[in-house]
Parts: C-alpha cells; structure tokens; sequence
C-alpha cells in the first residue's frame, strides 16, 4: 500500500488483521448488554440475529496452528476448516466462541454436523436443517419454517418476542448495507482497482456483524475515501496485471496463502466469490412483502454453496462477476477433503473455459505451508499463458 495513500479505517487496528478490529467491535457490543450468536455460514439469517438486537459472530476458524489439536478427536483427512474451527474450541482460544452466547449450526456440510454433536454441551447451539433442492418449490416454504423455529429459540433463550414490524427494519437495514458494500465492490471492478484484496477483506469482516448505525457511516467513509483515490488517479497493483477473480471455498487466515501468491506472480485480486467474501452481500431480502421471514428464506435459498443441488445459480452469481469485474484469470480455490467443491470444480472450469477467454485454475490445498512453492509456480504459469 502506498504510504500517502488514506487508510479505509481511522483507527488504532488499522493495518492489524481484522479480526482483531471485529472482536474490539464485538466486545464493545458485548458490553452495552447485547447477546452474540456464533455461526458458521452465511445462510444464518442475520436480519433475525440483528431483529433481536444480537450481534452475529462467524467462528469458522482457518488457521494451522489448531489442526494438530484437534485431530486427537478429527479424522486427519476432514476438511481443514472443521479442524481448525474445532481445535480452537476444544483449546479455548477462540474468542469468538466464548463471547458467543448461543450458536447456530446450519446442515451444509455433514463434517459440521458431526462437529455440531461435539460442541453442544458446550454452549446452547441450535440446528437448522436446510433444504439443499432449492429449485423445488416446497423449498421457501421449509426454509421458512426453519427460520421461525430459531426466531422461537431465540424468544425462548432471551424470553423476548419481536414482530414483523422489526424484522422489517432488520431487512431494510441490511439492504442497506448490502447496497454500500456493493458500491464499495466497484471500486475493485474499475480497471485499474484502486481498493485491495486485504482492505475488501477488511470491511467484509466488519461487515459481518455490524449493522445500522453501527455500519452505515464507516461505509459511507470508506466510499468517500475510495472516491477520492480515483480523484487522485490512485490505482492499486501494477498497470496491467492480470485481473483475477477467486471463486470456491472460503478463505481467510492461513489460506489467504492463495491471494498473496496471486499478487506475488503480478497479479491482482479483484474479486472475492465465495461465502466469506462478496457472495453473503449481493442478494436483499423483499421489502414490505406479505410475510418478511418468507422473503428472507427466499433471500437465502439464492447464495449458490456448493451443497446444492442443482446449483445453477453458482454458474449464473460467476457469470454476473465475469461481467462485472472483467477477470483474466479465474482462481477455484478447494479446501482439501472438500468434496462437493471439488467435484463442482470440473463443472465450473468447463463452463469458464467453454464461454469465455479467460485462463482457470484449480487449486486444491490446506492451511500449511508445504505446497506454497507448488501453488505459486502453478500460478505463474497460468498467468504466463494470459499474454501469450
């Protein structure tokens, strides 16, 4: 980052890893007497979470250093995400988790579902089971019902009820929020971009959990700041690099690796396609429909996860990122033992290499180190054939 260049956040974490930014929010959240519920994926509706006036946290975890640990009890050859999400319980070092007053697992991942058994008697943890045929049309309807069943637990668990009324205000709020991150995401589609990978990253981890008032004018600050950059005629990475477009499972932590060897073999990462990155962002809930938490199951059933099936929707959500931000290269980033993306992976390379001029690669990797080298001479070949 050049150093004359304003950083996006004015405080003392600016530069840390931001997760050190989102626990200081959650904390301090935490202390004005509001509950925090821990989740694991992005189909948790966030607008109930928020309608409660609880705070969401994401406890999926993606470091190496908790793998060890938690193969005493994990299969060695279980998704590294699982692993090190449960090595950081079972060692107590997930702040997150102990700041989190109840969890909410959702039935994506039969690995999860097992780790949910685990974790149970540890904290109030409730299950929602999602319906993976989201074209059929009972589909709505059972995500629906799944929704107020934990709308009920939570009324239970904090003997509070809300109404549509404020789940309404909920989803107009996160409309809201999800219009100025997408104006935030144009900033990485100019060409050049003049907003990085880690700096997206940055506010998408902040994004996650703040809501309303709490999120509105960082946002609009950030936006300012971007437009000023373009005013300056700031761009960010080399003029021509290669544009590239991250899509698959997610990333964060240790597998971050992949965006740094990106942008160490010249390239730029301009886009973040996967449930920790811009995907959770670019569908609203309905506004002022018959039955708000129909229209927020509808909302959710559209994010394309790997666990559905037929996910159409995945071809078409990379289709509307191809033509939006104008990738030369396409990165599909599989977590090993990760079985429905990497069998997704063949479906979606043909699809990139059938329709478009645009170089695709499959990388199937961990959190360790040992295959960085590999991955990087991989990466740099690909980008070679870019301009050949």
């Amino acid at each position: 980052m050049d150093k004359s260049i304003e950083p996006l956040f004015n405080d003392e974490y600016t530069g840390e890893p931001p997760t050190k930014r989102l626990l200081a929010f959650i904390q301090g959240e935490r202390e004005k007497g509001k509950n925090v519920v821990g989740m694991y994926c992005s189909y948790a509706p966030s607008e109930i979470i928020h309608a409660f006036g609880m705070v969401p946290a994401v406890l999926c975890a993606f470091s190496n250093g908790t793998i060890k640990i938690a193969e005493e009890t994990l299969p060695a050859n279980l998704c590294p995400l699982i692993k090190s999400s449960y090595g950081f319980i079972v060692s107590d070092t997930c702040p997150f988790f102990s700041l989190s007053d109840i969890i909410i697992g959702e039935t994506t991942c039969d690995g999860k579902k097992k780790m949910f058994e685990l974790i149970s008697e540890k904290k109030p943890l409730h299950v929602m089971d999602l319906p993976q045929l989201p074209d059929e049309k009972e589909a709505v309807l059972n995500w629906a019902l799944m929704i107020r069943k934990m709308k009920n637990y939570f009324q239970d668990m904090l003997k509070k009820e809300i109404s549509d009324e404020e789940i309404e205000k909920a989803i107009k709020d996160t409309n809201r929020k999800n219009t100025l991150m997408g104006k935030i995401f144009d900033y990485a589609a100019m060409s050049p971009p003049v907003i990085s990978w880690a700096e997206q990253y940055d506010i998408i981890a902040l994004a996650q959990s703040a809501a309303g008032e709490d999120i509105y004018p960082k946002l609009e600050d950030i936006i300012a700041k971007l437009e000023n950059r373009v005013e300056s005629g700031y761009c960010y990475g080399r003029e021509g690099a290669p544009r590239v477009l991250v899509t698959g499972c997610p990333i964060g932590g240790d597998a971050a690796k992949i965006y740094k060897i990106i942008e160490d073999a010249g390239g730029v990462v301009v886009a973040l396609d996967s449930c920790m990155g811009m995907k959770m962002f670019r569908n609203n809930a309905e506004e002022e429909s018959d039955d708000p938490i129909v229209s927020i199951s509808k909302k959710y059933l559209k994010i394309p996860c790997s666990c559905m099936t037929p996910n159409k929707r995945r071809i078409e959500e990379l289709d509307n990122f191809i033509e939006k931000f104008k990738p030369d290269m396409i990165v599909d980033f599989v977590l090993q033992a990760c079985h429905s993306y990497n069998i997704e992976s063949h479906k979606i390379g043909r699809h990139v290499r059938d329709k478009y001029d645009i170089q695709f690669l499959k990388i199937v990797s961990d959190y360790s180190e040992s295959d960085i080298e590999q991955i990087r001479t991989r990466v740099e070949a690909t980008m070679e054939k870019i301009n050949a």
